[in-house]
């Protein structure tokens, strides 16, 4: 006897140009929810060190309802891997705006990122992103 086959899932199709896209573009695919918005926010995040309109977007996406609910694994949202990458932006702006982005998160999530980062307070965090 033959099993039949499962459903189908939808093919992605190819990952767009992220690396050729502003940062606008990229922001409106993360709010979209597109199937590469993982991508794209990544992508905003590699440019933070050198470019605030970058940190402004990062900032304002980790505020997303749908990027606090998306687990990269384990307990780490794709919100919190924002945020750590603001931190390890390590510039004034970057880590300012990952201090507000930190405390509007609820409160035993802030308990859980602060645990996960092995630090007391948010402002102890230096992650690096290699």
């Amino acid at each position: 006897m033959h099993a039949e086959p499962g459903p189908r899932l939808p093919r992605r199709g190819p990952a767009p140009p992220v690396e050729r896209m502003d940062n606008a573009e990229l922001a409106r695919m993360v709010e979209a929810e597109h199937p590469y918005r993982g991508k794209a926010l990544f992508e905003l995040c590699d440019r933070l060190a050198t470019d605030d309109d970058a940190v402004a977007k990062v900032a304002m996406l980790t505020r997303l309802t749908s990027l606090r609910r998306a687990r990269l694994f384990d307990r780490v949202s794709l919100a919190w891997s924002a945020i750590i990458a603001l931190l390890a932006a390590e510039t004034e702006n970057a880590r300012r705006e990952a201090y507000a982005a930190f405390r509007a998160l609820d409160p035993d999530e802030q308990r859980d990122m602060l645990d996960y980062l092995e630090v007391t307070a948010i402002e102890e965090a230096h992650p690096r992103i290699a």
